[in-house]
């Protein structure tokens, strides 16, 4: 089971994967501004109680981290440092998080995470090979127990083949949702998943996005397919070896 805990809201487009964000998108519907960092209600979930004095999210579960925004970005600096102290308390939860940030990674960073936190997975998004160029080599000099790549959205070929050594656990790759998403070759997705397999990497392809290139022909697929499409693929790779050990 997962929870979403989004504790902060809005982020900046810093990259062509930014291009179509799902969170801009979602925003625009209500006229809201996603440029406009702010905190939520929710910022203090993960270590709310019932009236029972019990946990609203009970020990083991995994928490999608940050989901509207990026956890680190600049204008979050100070709340981060309290979003940090829960996450350490509620070290009975999993917390994963996805970020386009690297670089910003030692800002607000807590006195004692040292090598850091066991419960606490991170991924390092990227779109394209200039991004993978970019990010990946901060990425993996970073003091993080568990890290993953995130190629999300896919937009074009790929080599992660220099990036994917022992300190990458899992790789995560998806296609770009919405009505102007641009196209996923699944080409692309199968090479980066053979470059998975030789490295003896879990890969995982977890959407196919809306617009899906295989065999020459384009494929409009609806949003709520997308992860089923995806699974019926059958082409995911040592994805239950990982799950096993997570838990």
């Amino acid at each position: 089971m997962s929870v979403t805990w989004n504790p902060w809201h809005g982020c900046h487009k810093i990259s062509p994967g930014c291009k179509n964000c799902y969170v801009y998108r979602k925003d625009s519907v209500f006229d809201r501004n996603s440029a406009n960092v702010t905190k939520n209600s929710t910022f203090n979930l993960p270590i709310k109680k019932n009236r029972k004095k019990e946990f609203k999210i009970p020990k083991g579960e995994l928490v999608n981290t940050c989901f509207t925004s990026d956890f680190f970005l600049k204008e979050a600096d100070l709340w981060r440092i309290d979003a940090w102290k829960m996450i350490k308390e509620r070290s009975d939860l999993k917390f994963f998080i996805i970020t386009k940030r690297p670089d910003r990674f030692y800002f607000s960073l807590p006195e004692d995470w040292k090598d850091g936190y066991d419960n606490v997975e991170i991924a390092c998004t990227v779109e394209n090979q200039k991004m993978a160029n970019l990010r990946l080599p901060i990425f993996l000099k970073l003091p993080i127990k568990h890290k993953a790549i995130a190629v999300s959205p896919i937009l074009e070929n790929i080599d992660l083949t220099p990036f994917l050594n022992k300190n990458i656990e899992i790789v995560v790759l998806g296609g770009e949702s919405g009505k102007f998403s641009r196209i996923c070759n699944f080409d692309w997705v199968l090479n980066i998943r053979n470059q998975c397999i030789n490295a003896n990497i879990p890969f995982l392809f977890h959407q196919t996005g809306s617009k899906l290139l295989k065999d020459n022909k384009i494929y409009n697929i609806p949003r709520k397919f997308h992860h089923l499409q995806a699974k019926k693929a059958n082409i995911n790779f040592k994805i239950e070896e990982y799950y096993e050990n997570k838990q």
